[in-house]
């Protein structure tokens, strides 16, 4: 027999997140353990979404979690390529300030209202965001010695 748990996940708009958010707050989500992403830009069309939830490029994954309950859930928000802007949640959570930097780094969503929108992984003059999947990686040859 498993002792394992299935995590709740809940389809939140952009609009509603901070609210949401909030919601849950209120009801013993005391801790933001995660904000992470995921670009979608190869599998447009995935069927793992509630048909009333429109796909788009990008999807922002937070996961809270409840000691009281206890429990976790996890919010997953699409963020369509071309406005890749999602509210802070720092305000809720002051521990997403480094989360939201390494998305905001490694992604190109952007978090509005946060505190310190500076890059957190990549130097400052850094172009583009390395875990896009239209990021070039760039190639480096491999070179081989000759055996015997």
């Amino acid at each position: 027999m498993s002792n394992i748990v299935e995590t709740p996940v809940v389809h939140v708009s952009r609009d509603q997140l901070v609210e949401t958010v909030a919601g849950l707050r209120d009801e013993g989500y005391v801790s933001a353990l995660d904000v992470t992403a995921v670009d979608y830009a190869e599998h447009p069309g995935r069927g793992d979404l509630p048909p009333e939830v429109a796909p788009e490029r990008f999807e922002l994954v937070v996961t809270l979690i409840s000691h009281a309950a206890p429990g976790r859930i996890r919010l997953r928000v699409q963020v369509p390529g071309d406005d890749p802007v999602v509210p802070t949640l720092f305000d809720l959570f002051p521990g997403t300030e480094a989360l939201e930097r390494e998305v905001a780094d490694m992604f190109g969503i952007t978090f509005e209202g946060h505190p310190d929108p500076s890059r957190i992984l990549m130097p400052p003059d850094w172009e583009g965001h390395p875990l896009r999947k239209d990021f070039s990686v760039g190639r480096i040859p491999v070179q081989f010695k000759a055996t015997r």
